[in-house]
């Protein structure tokens, strides 16, 4: 089952691959529309936490991470590129010799750029409806953001890796399940246990920081401070996704590589 799941792997990265040598403007607009998914599961999880949050309960993150998974959903049957499930995708089929580096490159760095444009024009669309302008529903959200752009580079880094391995088994363990309520709980779980641990994925942080900047309160995040966060955070999430689930997976199935040809 392993190996169906890696040919699907693979599959998947060559239609990127061609969508993107059809038209690289779909291409970043998919992965536009990415991140405005991550977006929506931003928004739902900061607001149902932030009514726990206003009652310094403990339950504030734990139902934070559980209403999130909504955002898995939207990319997982919605469609999208999002940069970081691309590291995996990308690298394993680069290291099968069925894409270049050069190409993985270009296509990394295309819905990089597509999630921060998602990202920021997200972000002024909820700004436009006024539902988070008030500090009743914002300070959950706002402390967070806060929050990860004060955290030390290393753990940042170390968070990064871990949560886009993770982040990445959800959509890959899923492939070897049938039906579609088994893949949904099984990805809603893993989402719900890289939130809830504290890691950092870059895209959710920059829809999470876009959201916070628009706002425009004094306890917003800063420019220098999403910089301090999101560079560490990105190249880890890279080795992630690229050496812990592309590479490793890649290396441990070397000798069944003539089965996935055929």
């Amino acid at each position: 089952m392993e190996l169906k799941s890696l040919v699907e792997v693979e599959r998947l990265a060559l239609k990127k691959l061609k969508i993107f040598e059809k038209s690289s403007f779909i291409y970043f607009l998919r992965s536009m529309l990415a991140s405005m998914f991550i977006g929506f599961g931003v928004i739902v999880a900061f607001k149902t936490g932030n009514f726990f949050y206003l009652e310094q309960s403990p339950f504030a993150y734990p139902m934070a991470a559980i209403t999130f998974g909504a955002a898995i959903i939207l990319i997982s049957y919605g469609g999208g590129d999002l940069f970081t499930g691309n590291t995996f995708y990308y690298t394993f089929t680069a290291l099968r010799r069925k894409m270049s580096w050069n190409q993985v490159g270009k296509l990394w760095t295309l819905s990089y750029a597509g999630n921060i444009v998602g990202a920021g024009l997200f972000a002024l669309l909820i700004y436009a409806t006024g539902l988070f302008d008030d500090v009743s529903v914002n300070g959950f959200l706002l402390e967070v953001a806060k929050n990860k752009t004060i955290a030390p580079t290393s753990q940042l880094f170390f968070r990064a890796i871990l949560c886009n391995w993770l982040v990445c088994l959800a959509f890959f363990v899923p492939m070897t399940l049938k039906g579609d309520g088994a893949k949904l709980f099984t990805m809603m779980l893993f989402v719900f246990c890289f939130f809830i641990s504290g890691y950092e994925h870059s895209i959710a942080n920059m829809c999470t920081f876009a959201v916070s900047l628009v706002l425009g309160h004094a306890d917003s995040v800063t420019f220098s401070g999403i910089i301090h966060n999101l560079i560490p955070v990105t190249i880890g999430n890279l080795i992630g996704g690229g050496v812990f689930m592309g590479w490793m997976y890649y290396y441990v199935n070397k000798p069944f590589n003539e089965e996935m040809d055929v």
